[in-house]
């Protein structure tokens, strides 16, 4: 019978060490759980899921958006059709300029803008184009010099009219001198 005795006692070592493995199991498990609950309740907290951070955030985001958007429009062309033809004085052999010209705006509503104001933003350019020194208009530098002088000019009159430039580049589609 000693034996079964020892085997009692085996058995009730057995039970004695079982239940302290069920609890450090449970307090493991409760503390991972814990430790999971936390991070996912600070992780929404500061991400503004949660909280007064709310409103702060969306501006935040707000204005990144716009920006992001902004920069990512894709530039609209304008045509200023007909093509512009002006004269020059009579002490050069060049006489004629002929321009062709389109706008860039990456704002889709200046499309329209540009294309009322079209009889303003024609009148400063023939203007400004008449009054060029034909030989420097020869060279790249003088072409770059008048588009960027074109560029300034289509900014004054939008300026004037909307409030806004609206119009980030010219392009010359044609240049043509006689």
């Amino acid at each position: 019978m000693p034996a079964k005795e020892d085997d009692l006692d085996l058995s009730g070592d057995e039970k004695s060490t079982a239940k302290p493995k069920k609890s450090k199991k449970l307090l493991i498990i409760s503390i991972v759980v814990l430790f999971l609950g936390a991070s996912a309740g600070a992780t929404a907290y500061f991400t503004g899921m949660l909280g007064g951070e709310e409103t702060v955030v969306a501006e935040g985001e707000e204005e990144v958006e716009e920006k992001v958007s902004e920069t990512k429009q894709p530039l609209n062309y304008i045509p200023l059709d007909p093509a512009f033809v002006v004269n020059f004085g009579e002490d050069s052999e060049i006489r004629f300029l002929q321009i062709t010209i389109e706008l860039g705006t990456r704002i889709s509503e200046m499309v329209d803008q540009v294309k009322e104001h079209r009889p303003a933003i024609r009148n400063n350019l023939v203007m400004l184009f008449s009054n060029q020194d034909p030989l420097a208009l020869n060279t790249r530098e003088g072409k770059e010099k008048l588009r960027e002088e074109t560029l300034v000019e289509v900014q004054k009159v939008l300026e004037e009219e909307t409030g806004e430039p609206g119009v980030e580049k010219v392009f010359f589609t044609s240049f043509v001198m006689q």
